[in-house]
């Protein structure tokens, strides 16, 4: 598999969006007013693979989800931070030219786990009430292995975030093709990306 493309150039999205950290309010505190930073996740099965995530024009959905965290016993005063991030150059999976590289990945990142006698991760709904598959081992890896890939041919950051859109929740109402849930995200790759933080206004 050829993983540089040679018939499309490596751009930058130039693109600035706003974007949500769901978290607890220590996490706000130390970043807003200590300049901390915000340590990737790397669980084995967030969504979009290693990073530092945000929610994509959606604070309520980073509040929400900050809420779930602390019911998980995770966090104790939910809270959210806005950031300015510049996309930079982003594996964007809305576009296909990239959903098309992950099927191409695939086929060389299954491979190698069958040459190493691996069994292949599976992505598995989180609990029996909900339908949704909410942890996604299979996808987190394969990103993973593929990010880590062409940052090793590279010698550096070679796609700065990844961007994805999930369609997720219940349906809003019947017969309905939305969700109530349905939200797009953003993995962080390289700080750098993350131009400044800001406290949102949620009342």
């Amino acid at each position: 598999m050829n993983f540089f493309k040679k018939d499309r150039v490596l751009f930058d999205y130039h693109r600035l969006i706003v974007g949500f950290h769901g978290c607890d309010r220590s996490v706000v505190e130390q970043v807003l007013l200590q300049g901390g930073s915000l340590r990737h996740s790397e669980n084995p099965f967030d969504w979009l693979g290693k990073g530092v995530y945000f929610w994509e024009y959606a604070p309520q959905r980073a509040l929400d989800f900050a809420h779930e965290q602390q019911q998980r016993g995770k966090i104790e005063f939910p809270a959210v931070l806005g950031a300015y991030l510049h996309l930079g150059r982003c594996f964007d999976l809305t576009d296909t030219y990239n959903t098309a590289q992950l099927s191409e990945a695939f086929v060389s990142w299954e491979a190698v786990l069958r040459s190493q006698h691996l069994d292949l991760p599976e992505n598995r709904k989180g609990s029996k009430r909900s339908g949704d598959f909410l942890l996604r081992f299979r996808d987190c890896a394969l990103l993973n292995w593929y990010m880590d890939l062409l940052d090793a041919c590279s010698s550096g950051c070679y796609y700065q975030t990844v961007r994805g859109v999930f369609v997720e929740g219940d349906l809003a109402y019947p017969g309905a093709a939305i969700h109530t849930k349905t939200h797009t995200q953003i993995a962080v790759r390289d700080l750098s990306c993350v131009l400044g933080f800001f406290l949102p206004n949620l009342s």
